[in-house]
């Protein structure tokens, strides 16, 4: 059985799957009898997109004293948010004026949230994570997708690679609430990239598709797949105020509703394709039901919001504590059957030849 970790967008509400996935690890070590068991240990593929390719990123980065584990644990990957959330969304008094006139490009500064990613990632590279994955982006001047793939850095060298704090900038760079990321690759090209979210919210089809792809035998119905979701909006918007206001005071309740949309439809397209091969229970989709209790924005991160997402991540854990334990259970079983093949296991000699 191939497992799959697929963590959504949301911004700020990043906090909700990084404390499912903290209560998780906290299960796996627990059922395992392994004090240092970790998610990556569990999952053979990754996807992620915006705050979900951040949280990615901070599971398979690598250690520096041993570069076969991870360097954080689910909890220090939430401690990004808990510790920086406010930081990293906070307006200054001009842009705060700008935004009301309908006036601001960006509403944060990017170089504060990349001095935060700089601090957590460093040197580390894509083709450095300890596990295959996938994390979307948009290049603007292409008009076309933009998968960060690390099978694609290790076999195909620096033209392909990407530090990793570029890679997290470019995924999560939303729309009005920061500027379109210009990074390049370890080759110099040049990637003027907007965030995946803009067309895969819910990156979980992205990552059942690679994994397919991986080798010809694989089918879906030896695929397990876990998505994590950042809640699901249950807000309306009120017709009139919608019609009058300005172009630019709407660009924001239009992303979420284009992003509510899109993660939407790739579950339910998902929930019919496992229950069409009759493995329903191969699917987990794992996210709160409602937002009613927090402010839902991208960006609603002040000290307040972020004690109303914990509250509601700690809700979203509590109502699916059997879930998960089942969830810790299977994984577990699943990691001591040595006959199974693990997708890209052949990127390993490709990573020994490379280091040569």
């Amino acid at each position: 059985m191939k497992k799959i970790l697929s963590i959504d967008g949301g911004g700020i509400r990043g906090i909700i799957p990084g404390m499912v996935l903290v209560a998780l690890e906290e299960r796996l070590k627990l059922e395992s009898k392994n004090p240092d068991a970790a998610i990556v240990d569990y999952f053979d593929f990754f996807a992620g997109t915006s705050t979900g390719g951040i949280l990615t990123c901070l599971l398979l980065c690598p250690a520096e004293e041993n570069p076969t584990r991870p360097r954080f644990s689910a909890r220090a990957a939430l401690d990004l948010y808990l510790e920086h959330g406010n930081e990293i969304f906070k307006m200054s008094f001009f842009k705060r004026i700008r935004a009301k006139l309908g006036l601001a490009g960006e509403r944060y500064n990017s170089m504060i949230f990349e001095g935060v990613l700089k601090n957590y990632f460093g040197e580390k590279k894509l083709s450095q994570l300890i596990k295959p994955c996938i994390i979307s982006a948009y290049n603007i001047e292409l008009r076309k997708t933009h998968f960060f793939r690390q099978q694609n850095a290790i076999s195909r060298g620096n033209i392909r690679d990407f530090y990793l704090r570029d890679v997290c900038r470019a995924t999560s760079a939303a729309p009005t609430y920061f500027s379109v990321a210009e990074i390049h690759s370890l080759a110099n090209v040049r990637y003027p990239l907007l965030d995946g979210g803009v067309f895969a919210t819910n990156p979980a089809l992205s990552g059942l598709i690679e994994v397919t792809r991986a080798f010809n035998q694989t089918r879906i119905n030896d695929i397990s797949l876990v998505s994590l979701g950042t809640g699901r909006s249950r807000r309306s918007y009120d017709y009139d105020h919608f019609k009058k206001s300005s172009a630019m005071a709407i660009v924001p309740a239009i992303l979420d509703i284009m992003m509510s949309g899109v993660a939407e439809t790739s579950d339910f397209f998902l929930k019919q394709l496992f229950n069409s091969i009759g493995h329903s229970e191969n699917y987990i989709r794992i996210e709160p039901d409602s937002l009613e209790s927090i402010k839902e924005g991208l960006d609603a991160a002040s000290p307040a919001n972020i004690e109303r997402l914990i509250a509601l991540g700690d809700r979203t854990v509590s109502e699916n504590e059997a879930r998960i334990t089942q969830l810790a259970k299977m994984l577990i079983a699943e990691a001591k059957d040595t006959s199974n093949k693990k997708p890209w296991d052949f990127l390993k000699a490709v990573r020994s030849l490379g280091s040569l």
